[in-house]
């Protein structure tokens, strides 16, 4: 348990620590929690001098002014509490604006293994929902209970100091509400954080069957999902019950331990004031005093379970900004430009760390040649070019480009010089232009429409109804197959990589929108160091190089002409079945 708390104030001080850009709205905030208590607590003991002096004695000259007095104290108790409402939550704005940028940033630059094993729904939540919750530390936790101890601590004083008969009275009760708001904190903190598993949870989900809709509506799943979000979604709604259960029950309990205290006061401070203990302006003072009091512990339960539930949400933001899931960064060699010579010597890779898929793979492929990769599903050939653009790093063997560990050159240096267009291409939401540059401002549109030009892309973009701004839905729903992986093209081309990977480019178009793609293929790769993995066989007969592999070792390597000689050999087998499925179509 004191580990525990250990932990939480470690936690606490950190968070505290993101506030340090905003080190003037911090103090201001705090400033404001400690003016404004003699003003909150002048207002009951300005009632009770003009009871005390001004009604009972009858001294109506010094009312007006006690009146006035009164107002005035309320007006800059009203004004300095807007301020502190509004600084603190400014201060809890500012941080989490700060934060998520940080958190963004840190997931951008994660190496993809942390992507394998997260569910994207739970990133967005750390980023969205919990960096949000870390706002109510500031806004609505540590700085708001401290201005509430403070007004407490004050309160108490001057309570004893107007009657200490009437402020013992008081605290007969007390101890009702402290065990009150104590067992509320522990059940809603425990229900809070029920809470924030189940929304990751449900956003997890929605996340997925969102993206895969298009699976779920083909395999008729829509009624299986349908439960399945039924019971996320009472998990989620019970979790949220629970605590509102718990506010039902503690607020009543509060308001009754008021009543009796107020009670109390009422009955016993009467009989002080018939035998001259009490003064009529305590007597009508300490009601007022008595909400001051109160009304912080009565809130204060929610504060701190607010900050724990912060906190909570802190510690899974903290965890992410912490991971050290990074390819490491430790190249030195900026090239501007590479001559595009690869060689692979006895490289080993696994992606769990125990089952290799890529077993003593060697090759040398010479500058401005084309590599061929082709095999049956999860031989390896995808996994290789993961390796060669340093998404995963190997476990054994050596990568050199231009006889250079690629260990060696920095990251993002690397990654330049290399394109990969992937089988399943990506697009965003906006227009083609943005799609193409990725918002890139250094890249002109003359740039973008001279390499449309070059791909044979230009002609169908201009055709769209608004050509380059044409608005692109999310995943580029609406384009076709191969308008999308002509645009992936030009992404490629304008970004003048030295290395280019396509990944079973023309492996989902139809045989017509074959021949565009093989053409824009042909424009990219001439001059440049090429990768190609492909299932359709024709589509690499002039490659310098073929490569065949199977469960992640190389079989066979040569030309197209030179595998097909061998009459028994894997390529041979690939080669023939493919014909005779064209033959049998036709």
């Amino acid at each position: 348990m004191e580990s525990k708390k250990g932990t939480d104030w470690i936690l606490l001080r950190r968070v505290l620590a993101t506030a340090k850009p905003f080190k003037s709205l911090f103090i201001q905030s705090i400033v404001l929690a400690v003016v404004i208590t003699p003003f909150s607590i002048a207002q009951p003991f300005i009632v009770q001098q003009i009871v005390d002096n001004n009604i009972i004695n009858g001294q109506k000259d010094g009312m007006v002014m006690m009146a006035v007095l009164f107002m005035v104290v309320l007006l800059i108790n009203v004004v300095m509490k807007y301020y502190f409402i509004y600084i603190t939550a400014e201060l809890g704005q500012s941080v989490i604006k700060d934060m998520r940028v940080k958190v963004f940033r840190h997931i951008t630059n994660l190496r993809l293994r942390y992507f394998d094993k997260t569910p994207i729904g739970t990133s967005t939540t750390r980023t969205i929902n919990d960096i949000e919750a870390i706002n109510n530390v500031f806004a609505q936790g540590v700085i708001t209970i401290v201005a509430d101890f403070i007004t407490l601590f004050a309160v108490v004083g001057i309570m004893f100091y107007t009657s200490w008969r009437l402020t013992l009275i008081l605290f007969i009760t007390m101890p009702f509400m402290i065990l009150a708001s104590y067992i509320f904190k522990e059940k809603v903190k425990i229900s809070y954080q029920k809470v924030r598993t189940q929304i990751a949870n449900m956003n997890a989900f929605l996340q997925e069957r969102i993206t895969g809709m298009k699976t779920v509506q083909i395999f008729n799943a829509e009624e299986n999902q349908k439960d399945v979000f039924k019971k996320i979604n009472h998990s989620y709604t019970s979790a949220n019950l629970d605590s509102v259960f718990y506010y039902a029950v503690f607020f009543p309990v509060v308001e009754l331990v008021s009543a009796v205290s107020l009670a109390l006061m009422i009955w016993l401070g009467a009989k002080g004031f018939l035998q001259d203990h009490v003064s009529l302006g305590a007597l009508v003072a300490f009601p007022l005093y008595l909400n001051l009091l109160f009304r912080p512990i009565r809130f204060m339960a929610d504060k701190f379970n607010t900050m724990q539930m912060g906190l909570v949400a802190a510690e899974r933001v903290f965890k992410i900004l912490d991971s050290k899931d990074f390819i490491p960064d430790e190249g030195t060699i900026n090239p501007k430009k590479l001559d595009g010579k690869i060689a692979f010597s006895n490289v080993y890779f696994s992606y769990d760390d125990k089952n290799d898929v890529l077993k003593d793979i060697n090759f040398t492929l010479s500058p401005g040649q084309t590599l061929a990769l082709v095999g049956s599903t999860g031989s390896g050939k995808s996994t290789i070019i993961n390796i060669l653009s340093r998404f995963y790093d190997i476990h054994a063997g050596t990568i050199l480009i231009d006889d250079v560990d690629i260990k060696e050159y920095q990251l993002k240096a690397l990654r330049n010089r290399i394109a990969i267009v992937l089988q399943d291409v990506f697009l965003f939401e906006g227009n083609v232009f943005e799609n193409i540059t990725l918002r890139d401002k250094n890249i002109s549109f003359e740039k973008v429409k001279e390499a449309a030009i070059m791909i044979g892309a230009h002609e169908f973009i201009e055709r769209l109804p608004d050509g380059y701004d044409y608005k692109v839905s999310e995943r580029g729903s609406n384009l076709s197959v191969g308008q999308r992986q002509l645009i992936s093209f030009v992404r490629a081309l304008v970004f003048d990589p030295d290395i280019l990977i396509l990944d079973e480019a023309t492996s989902s178009i139809d045989t017509e929108t074959e021949a565009v793609i093989q053409y824009a293929i042909e424009k990219l790769i001439d001059h440049r160091t090429s990768i190609i993995i492909a299932h359709r066989l024709s589509t690499i007969k002039h490659a310098h190089n073929i490569i065949v592999l199977s469960n992640g070792k190389i079989m066979e390597q040569g030309t197209h002409d030179d595998l097909l000689t061998r009459q028994y050999g894997e390529y041979r087998k690939l080669y023939d079945m493919q014909f005779s499925e064209l033959t049998t179509a036709e």
